[in-house]
């Protein structure tokens, strides 16, 4: 047995010191490594991403920017006519255009009502059990193929509307806004319901021993809180409903003109290009056309995504109580 007070045992407790310093720092070095490899991985996921964007968007405008030669810019976004197959053509998509602000528009006014609705219910209202049914069948909206809600609003919703209104098509604008509300509702409702979870408890709690009822409580202290959240929830609601393809073609009517009220059929950006790519003669104009259709439907989801961006910003710390 080693003496505690002699040099073989006091190297020892070195050696052990030495040994333990020496385990610790090679734990270090392993985890410093590991996280080194984890942050290389997200940085060159997020690069790849990036890369596969920007190609995209350089073949969209590479394929898209040669109807220019023929076509002025002013004639195809100012045009009135789109008959791509005419001789001579014509390739004026400001029905297009409309059409699809139309239906974004009326699905938007629609949507955003009932998804903020919902999302103050399930956030505020709403019990323990209420919010556990509740919220997965919102969410399971959001799961609906777009295929699925075409078919219901073209084979069920369409024939109903002809019935009750006696129209002559129910292809038409009302009938795409409805089924793109249903496909943006879960959106906005869930990015705003977690916009509503964010605003701290103690605002609440503030208010209601001010004095304020809840309603007011709600509606001055929750809203502006969320404000932000929420805003960013209803443009990423339109840009999808702006973006969307299947249901558009199947119950907006296929129509390119301007429509004259809700229902009226109407083509959409995305329609056109859905139903008109397969048919056409690769490196024709008609085929340039298209691509300038995605140009310009690519700008217009753009420029909402950076309304969103700058609103998110602009409200971020605007979100106080007015009581």
């Amino acid at each position: 047995m080693l003496n505690p007070f002699s040099g073989q045992a006091l190297a020892h407790k070195g050696l052990g010191r030495l040994t333990s310093a020496g385990i610790m720092n090679r734990r270090k070095r392993t985890s410093t490594e590991r996280e080194v490899i984890i942050r290389r991985f997200f940085v060159a996921a997020g690069l790849f991403s990036l890369v596969v964007m920007t190609l995209i968007v350089l073949f969209l405008f590479a394929e898209g920017i040669g109807l220019f030669r023929t076509v002025s810019v002013s004639d195809f976004l100012l045009g009135t006519a789109w008959y791509p197959t005419y001789d001579p053509p014509d390739f004026g998509v400001l029905p297009l255009i409309v059409g699809s602000a139309a239906v974004t528009l009326l699905s938007s006014l629609i949507a955003v009502p009932l998804g903020v609705g919902t999302a103050l219910y399930l956030a505020e209202v709403a019990g323990d059990r209420t919010r556990e049914i509740l919220k997965p069948a919102v969410e399971l909206l959001a799961s609906l193929p777009s295929v699925v809600l075409g078919f219901v609003g073209m084979v069920v919703l369409a024939p109903l509307m002809q019935q009750w209104w006696d129209i002559p098509t129910g292809l038409n604008v009302f009938n795409a806004s409805l089924m793109l509300a249903l496909m943006a509702i879960p959106t906005i409702a869930s990015i705003s319901e977690d916009a509503l979870h964010a605003v701290p408890r103690e605002l609440n709690e503030a208010s209601l021993a001010l004095g304020a009822t809840r309603w007011e409580t709600l509606t001055r202290v929750q809203l502006p809180g969320a404000l932000s959240g929420i805003g960013t929830g209803v443009i990423l609601g339109m840009s999808r409903a702006m973006g969307e393809t299947m249901v558009v073609l199947m119950v907006a009517g296929g129509a390119a003109q301007i429509p004259g009220s809700i229902f009226d059929s109407v083509r959409p950006l995305p329609a056109s290009i859905a139903a008109e790519m397969g048919e056409t003669p690769f490196g024709s104009e008609h085929y340039h056309a298209l691509f300038a259709i995605g140009m310009v439907l690519f700008l217009m989801t753009l420029a909402f995504n950076l309304v969103a961006a700058w609103f998110s910003r602009r409200f971020q710390q605007k979100g106080a109580a007015t009581l």
